[in-house]
């Protein structure tokens, strides 16, 4: 049984409603540890205010911002899966389908840069990348809108031959210049290396990391602790009200280089929208945060 274009359009509907209305579990139970941890009264009564926005939303089936950012997909392709029809197509679909039927309604958020008119259509929409999974007989599909707050404040720079320190100034340089306006606490996501188009890939993808994941290179493991031990002493706190928690976690990936190295630093907003799903060459739909 193949994949199908009516399984990838309703999947692709169901991932975008899902991640507007649903803050990952993951994601709430840093929110809560942060809580805990939290020694600015203020900055303890944020992050029960957004515990409890969270349990709102989710309970009433609402919109946990007004933003709704814009239709952002990550499509893996097994090599063993058999596709039938138009896969492509099936997720721009099923966006209109999302856009059509959703409740509350979202707001137009896509915009034409050359004239900044807004609407739900535009070039290129949605966003898809597509990457190949050796063996594997599902697609797999990751939606994360990105909105503007935290989609503003993403940097890259080319770096030659840079030390460790000189990537962390960097990207502490790219924390400094956000303050508080992408939404704490983030999600901080750092590429490094690959060429400039490929190291942006990365950092998206390891600001998608589920928390508690420890990453394999011992190196980026030591970097990920000391930067966010550094994001957190800035005192930026819970959507810039001070406080212990600017960031919940920075997750770092890197690729092979020249001796131009791009280091690309991106962020997810206390949200930190994220949903995923497999589609089986079997039939079955498999989803997960």
């Amino acid at each position: 049984m193949p994949v199908t274009y009516d399984q990838v359009k309703t999947v692709a509907a169901e991932l975008y409603g899902s991640a507007l209305k649903k803050v990952p579990e993951d994601t709430k139970a840093a929110l809560a540890r942060a809580r805990e941890a939290e020694t600015n009264p203020v900055a303890q009564n944020v992050l029960s205010m957004m515990l409890g926005s969270a349990r709102r939303a989710e309970e009433a089936s609402r919109h946990l911002c007004s933003d709704a950012g814009i239709p952002t997909y990550f499509v893996k392709i097994g090599t063993a899966a058999r596709l039938q029809g138009n896969i492509r197509q099936a997720i721009s679909d099923g966006f209109d389908h999302l856009v059509a039927t959703i409740q509350p309604p979202i707001l137009k958020h896509v915009t034409n840069p050359l004239t900044l008119e807004r609407g739900y259509k535009g070039k290129s929409m949605p966003l898809v990348s597509f990457e190949l999974v050796d063996g594997a007989d599902y697609v797999e599909i990751t939606c994360s809108p990105k909105g503007l707050g935290a989609g503003r404040w993403a940097a890259l720079e080319i770096f030659s031959f840079p030390t460790l320190d000189v990537i962390e100034r960097y990207v502490m340089d790219c924390v400094l210049k956000a303050g508080s306006q992408h939404c704490p606490p983030v999600v901080i996501g750092v590429g490094i290396g690959g060429t400039f188009d490929y190291c942006a890939k990365l950092a998206k993808q390891a600001s998608l990391r589920p928390f508690g994941l420890v990453n394999p290179e011992p190196i980026l493991a030591d970097m990920e602790a000391r930067l966010l031990d550094a994001v957190n002493k800035t005192g930026f706190g819970p959507m810039g009200t001070g406080g212990d928690t600017t960031a919940l976690a920075v997750h770092i990936d890197y690729a092979a280089s020249h001796g131009f190295i791009p280091v690309a630093v991106c962020f997810n907003c206390w949200i930190n929208r994220r949903a995923s799903a497999r589609i089986y060459d079997d039939g079955r739909i498999e989803t997960f945060e």
